[in-house]
């Protein structure tokens, strides 16, 4: 039988949109898996997703697995005979396994003896007898967070199941799945074409669903209707449209037939904060805002419904009604909240819980505010701002704005502050504070912004550990892995000069008699070093490298950055490996010695002149390095060190390090020690691979 093309798809109740996309990509994953592991030939898998249906379809799937001759060795002939020459009970019963007598069995010469050997002929299963076995499997294997349960079955799935179709070809294939006989019957549009029709070709599966079905199964060409479409309805009224990623694949996951409208609100609702609007336009109503060439709001957003109207004012007007009062109740927060000013919310704060062991929020604001000013002063940014910043910094969490929009928390902060007058810098520090909020995210702007953002994380990393709250597998319910990753990126991507068990201690100190356990201080710098080890893997760092600097420890995060981008360039250099595997054979020597080393290399005691010359490498060296280390200048140290590979190698090939004479070879091994410690300035080298 000729390649067929393979389709199944799984009709269900409506699929969690935020999960849409994972679940169609794993179900064609999986299937191509299933499919790999079974040996059955196919050209290429594609995934089809729906807010009611999952769907994957292989090309040019072969009909049965190819026939394989598989090679069955027995016992040694040795052993498969007695001495009168009769099959022993280990042959028969090997023979007998394998549907044969003994005497039909070959022979199979090697160096290493002869065995009895069966060549088995295995004839491939039919693609029809593997696929509803597969298919059941890569179900089995979805990312399905919360499984449910429906009507009276045991059967659980991410949601209800209606309708189960596996066609190879024309064939349709026999199968019972989650409770499900497959059929050859696909469900249409809810509202729009024909509710369910028989499919009669795995080809037909895309035409069939769009002309009767009123259904575009493709995910991709959804998004890119929507996208377009969107993008041309936001020219059509003189602006840029804020197509957000997460919001473009979340709305294509909510529509089977996407098209694209365009409505309008008030222009009084412009004098509220755009991000209140925004907020409330994307995450409440799934609307896709417009600004226009300037970035401002426009009065006008566009959504996209999940049907064809003949009159499409209707669908406008409506969606015009619904978003009207949440605009105007962003409206009645932010004329109500303006009234109180954000300094005299601090109160308030009192009743607000941070956590249960280290107090309320405003004990919080307090410890930011005076770990702000710290950190300020350290890096030469004006105290009292950063102070006063701190303090305010969580004032907004009591508004009734940011109440109701929990996302415009800061936002709302840097509005008020302005018009109580606060000063600019401390209003864009209460926006900016928690920054960055995700991997990718933009820092803080200012020094003001960074010391308060670096104060809160520190706050929360240090009480957190020093309850022995600690994140634990994928539990962090406090975010500590995010907060001490932003942390580290503002001081090394700003180059700020602070040390991590300073900023720790003060912290610590802030909090007073509320944390118990004693050996937070260290936990914490231990886990923000670990950070640093996923960190620079994402930027490509090799692992080694990063494993070199780590081993020195260093504290200070800006200094780590200047350590791991030296390694890795000294790495790139011709002398690297040698220098490398020399300061391993150095490690290794002065491991092993028992006593001690000499600090200083006595000249009276150099004899061989290959030891004289890399002495005098090496005191002319250290002269030269001590400040471009006091500098920070790694890149150029490395350099300079470089220069030392034929001068070791020379070394070792003509040098008996541990000679007889005992004061020869102490003082062979200052030498080593020297050189060694040359490089620990900066890495631990012998680690790179």
């Amino acid at each position: 039988m000729a390649e067929q093309n393979f389709l199944v798809e799984l009709g269900t109740e409506e699929l969690p949109p935020k999960a849409l996309r994972s679940l169609g990509e794993a179900f064609a994953s999986n299937l191509k898996q299933e499919l790999t592991n079974a040996d059955l030939p196919f050209a290429e898998v594609h995934w089809y997703a729906a807010p009611r249906r999952l769907a994957v379809y292989v090309t040019a799937l072969a009909a049965a697995q190819p026939d394989k001759q598989l090679e069955k060795r027995g016992p040694a002939v040795q052993a498969a005979f007695d001495a009168e020459g009769n099959p022993t009970k280990a042959a028969m019963g090997w023979a007998r396994g394998n549907g044969i007598s003994v005497e039909q069995a070959g022979r199979l010469k090697t160096d290493k003896g002869e065995w009895l050997v069966h060549i088995a002929d295995i004839k491939g299963k039919a693609a029809t007898a593997l696929l509803p076995t597969m298919v059941e499997q890569a179900l089995s294997r979805l990312p399905i967070p919360k499984a449910m349960r429906w009507g009276d079955q045991s059967i659980q799935f991410i949601r209800p199941v209606h309708t189960l179709t596996l066609l190879l070809g024309d064939q349709l294939l026999p199968a019972h799945i989650l409770g499900i006989d497959s059929s050859r019957t696909l469900r249409g549009h809810r509202f729009m074409g024909e509710q369910a029709f028989e499919l009669a070709h795995a080809d037909d599966y895309l035409q069939a669903l769009e002309q009767t079905g009123k259904v575009l199964a493709d995910f991709e060409r959804r998004k890119t209707i929507i996208k377009t479409g969107v993008e041309q309805a936001a020219a059509a009224a003189g602006g840029i449209a804020d197509l957000d990623e997460a919001l473009l694949e979340e709305v294509t996951s909510l529509v089977e037939w996407p098209v694209v409208l365009t409505a309008n609100f008030e222009n009084e609702f412009l004098d509220v904060p755009a991000e209140a609007l925004v907020y409330t336009m994307k995450g409440d109503q799934k609307y896709f805002p417009v600004y226009d060439t300037a970035g401002n709001l426009m009065p006008t957003f566009i959504f996209v419904t999940n049907i064809e109207s003949k009159d499409p004012s209707q669908i406008i007007g409506g969606n015009e009604k619904v978003v009207r009062p949440r605009l105007a109740d962003a409206q009645f927060f932010f004329d109500t909240d303006r009234k109180t000013p954000l300094a005299s919310r601090l109160e308030q704060l009192d009743s607000v819980l941070f956590q249960k062991q280290l107090g309320s929020v405003r004990e919080k604001s307090e410890r930011i505010s005076a770990l702000s000013g710290f950190i300020a002063a350290a890096i030469g940014a004006d105290k009292t701002q950063a102070e006063r910043a701190g303090l305010l910094s969580k004032c907004d969490l009591v508004t009734d704005m940011v109440f109701e929009f929990t996302d415009t928390q800061g936002v709302m902060g840097m509005h008020y502050a302005r018009h109580d007058g606060e000063d600019e810098a401390v209003a864009l520090a209460l926006k900016e504070q928690y920054q960055p909020r995700f991997a990718g995210d933009d820092l803080p702007s200012q020094d003001i912004s960074a010391a308060v953002a670096l104060a809160d994380k520190l706050d929360t990393l240090v009480g957190i550990f020093g309850i022995g709250q600690t994140p634990k597998g994928d539990k962090d319910p406090f975010a500590l892995r995010r907060a001490a990753l932003g942390a580290l990126r503002i001081i090394v991507e700003k180059d700020y000069d602070l040390d991590l068990p300073i900023l720790i201690e003060q912290a610590r100190a802030l909090y007073g008699d509320k944390l118990s356990n004693a050996s937070a201080a260290d936990e914490i710098l231990d886990f923000m070093l670990g950070r640093f080890r996923a960190w620079y893997q994402d930027l490509g760092y090799g692992v080694d490298v990063i494993q070199a600097v780590l081993a020195r420890r260093p504290t200070r995060p800006a200094d780590f950055d200047a350590r791991v981008k030296a390694v890795s360039q000294f790495r790139e250099l011709d002398a690297a490996a040698a220098l490398a595997a020399a300061n391993k054979r150095v490690g290794n020597i002065l491991a092993k010695f028992e006593g001690e080393i000499p600090s200083e290399v006595n000249p009276v005691l150099l004899q061989d002149e290959t030891e004289k010359r890399l002495a005098s490498q090496l005191a002319e060296l250290t002269e030269r390095l001590m400040p471009l280390f006091a500098a920070g200048d790694y890149n150029s140290a490395l350099n300079e060190l470089a220069a030392l590979r034929e001068g070791v190698d020379s070394f070792f090939d003509q040098v008996m390090v541990m000679a007889e004479d005992e004061a020869l070879r102490l003082n062979r091994l200052a030498l080593l020690n020297q050189l060694r410690n040359l490089f620990l300035q900066i890495a631990d080298i012998s680690l790179l691979q």
